[in-house]
């Protein structure tokens, strides 16, 4: 099945899968930087060093998740819009977990894979200067067959919790597949804006975005998806209507 995936004008051109390594998206960082080309799907069995977000640590017991990186050159679209990229991924997974698992998903802004309200996959998007120009390096992270027990955080879940158990490689082709139709979309200039608020459990919701650096958290109802895929939330303001602030990236916290 993986194997339909790399073929003649496809844009995937090699697939490895290895039984153990630091950091899929590390391995990509270093490829890229060698010049290597776009369409490059490295997946590992195990991470040693596997990172998420904000540089917290991503580990999993052996073959019970699916963790890949894909590397990308989106020449096409200026860095300003690659905020698109997590969210485009994320409606990428959320499909193929629904095609091959059956289960509904939904997607938390910027870059989480949700089931019942529990984080089920992650996302980062790494931005790699390279000397034939900027590439991304796009890790995402599936939770396939842990157990209660292996859980990283108590509101993680995985697709065997969930009781819609999978084969991590159905899985991986179909999100690559997902992937190359709404990359090239993209690249042609298209957004899947309309998808993803449709996709998106944070719209509608009180939140707390906590932001890079010492920045204050915004606090308010996450109202929408912007044409750039920044979050806009709408804050208290003292004449009582709100202000609308568009978040680029942040920690986003639903408040119950």
């Amino acid at each position: 099945m993986i194997d339909d995936v790399v073929r003649p004008g496809s844009l995937w051109t090699r697939i490895d899968s290895v039984p153990s390594t630091g950091s899929t998206n590390a391995d990509l960082r270093a490829a890229a930087l060698a010049g290597e080309a776009e369409g490059r799907v490295l997946s590992a069995d195990e991470q040693t060093a596997g990172r998420g977000r904000l540089g917290r640590a991503w580990t999993a017991p052996s073959g019970s998740g699916l963790a890949v990186s894909v590397l990308l050159r989106p020449e096409a679209r200026p860095a300003s819009e690659w905020g698109w990229l997590p969210l485009l991924v994320g409606l990428s997974a959320a499909a193929a977990v629904d095609a091959v698992a059956g289960l509904a998903t939904t997607l938390k802004w910027p870059n989480d894979l949700m089931a019942r309200d529990r984080k089920l996959g992650g996302i980062l998007v790494e931005r790699v200067e390279t000397p034939s120009g900027p590439a991304a390096v796009v890790g995402f992270g599936l939770n396939v067959s842990l157990e209660q027990s292996d859980l990283p955080v108590p509101t993680a879940t995985s697709l065997l919790l969930e009781g819609a158990p999978a084969e991590r490689s159905p899985l991986l082709a179909s999100y690559l597949r997902e992937l190359e139709v709404r990359y090239r979309d993209w690249c042609t200039g298209e957004t899947p804006r309309g998808e993803y608020r449709a996709r998106c459990s944070t719209l509608g919701r009180q939140v707390r975005v906590h932001l890079p650096g010492d920045a204050p958290d915004v606090v308010g109802e996450a109202v929408d998806v912007d044409a750039s895929g920044r979050l806009v939330v709408r804050v208290a303001s003292p004449d009582g209507v709100g202000e609308l602030v568009a978040l680029s990236s942040g920690e986003v916290q639903h408040v119950r």
